[in-house]
């Protein structure tokens, strides 16, 4: 199960998000969640997960994976979704005793499924088509301007991109772990919820020994380098912006103005604060 999710994987290949600079990428992702969260109807929610689809179609990325992505957060989207479903107001199409669903209801429902689903395409992107060291290094020159208030850039970016790079690491620990159990005649699949939580307790205590382990072991090793931080720190590669990550930017500041454009002209779908 656990081999499923593929949160924090990188996927070599030579598609242009590939090749694009990762800081664009990182801008251009932030903007996407900002729009997506602004969208105001089905128009301009539409545009954006046309938009996104797009993107999904140049990465160069296996459908399959995208899928899992999606897999990952299903429970998440059914549950909101559901919730949703009863807020709506106006005319009631089913209704039982408290609960009743209406037109809205199921706008409201349908818009959310939709905003979260795009939400976890679009960053699934971003890790898929960027390696950790870019991400370092686009992660530190974006939030370089802190350095001037003391803040600690460069150490702020190596431990987002430590934790992003050891997720696959402990997703595999943990089905090794839970397969390990089951060896032993575990059963960490029946009984109620209070039993189901109860036996995550083996998992747990020795995935986090292994966590703490491989902590020490890289401090241990960074530190064996001389590693120190990244004042007068040198990169082999320099990033430096092209003609494509300026054409991904017009393209997609053209999204973007189309998606304010039909929040302003077009009567507002769904009001919900997600």
């Amino acid at each position: 199960m656990m081999k499923e999710i593929t949160l924090g994987q990188y996927i070599p290949g030579k598609s242009v998000l590939h090749k694009m600079d990762p800081r664009m990428k990182v801008i251009l992702l932030v903007l996407f969640i900002v729009f997506i969260f602004a969208s105001r109807n089905f128009v301009s929610l539409g545009i954006m997960a046309a938009a996104v689809f797009f993107v999904l179609c140049i990465s160069g990325v296996s459908p399959r994976l995208y899928f899992k992505s999606i897999e990952a957060i299903i429970m998440i989207v059914i549950i909101t979704s559901g919730l949703n479903l009863f807020y709506g107001t106006g005319e009631p199409l089913w209704e039982w005793r408290f609960l009743k669903i209406t037109q809205a209801g199921i706008n409201t429902a349908l818009f959310i499924a939709i905003r979260i689903t795009a939400l976890v395409l679009i960053s699934s992107v971003l890790t898929y088509t960027t390696s950790p060291t870019d991400l370092t290094d686009a992660l530190e020159r974006l939030m370089k301007p802190l350095s001037k208030l003391h803040v600690q850039v460069h150490e702020i970016a190596m431990m987002m991109t430590i934790a992003l790079r050891f997720i696959p690491t402990l997703l595999e620990e943990t089905d090794k772990i839970m397969s390990a159990q089951k060896a032993r005649g575990a059963d960490l699949e029946s009984g109620n919820f209070i039993a189901r939580i109860k036996s995550l307790v083996p998992i747990l205590i020795p995935l986090f020994v292994s966590a703490f382990r491989r902590a020490f072991e890289l401090a241990m090793a960074m530190e064996s380098r001389c590693y120190h931080g990244g004042e007068g720190r040198t990169r082999m590669k320099v990033l430096k912006l092209s003609k494509r990550d300026y054409i991904a930017l017009a393209v997609c500041s053209a999204v973007f103005t189309g998606v304010i454009v039909c929040s302003i002209v077009l009567p507002v779908t769904v009001r919900t604060g997600m």
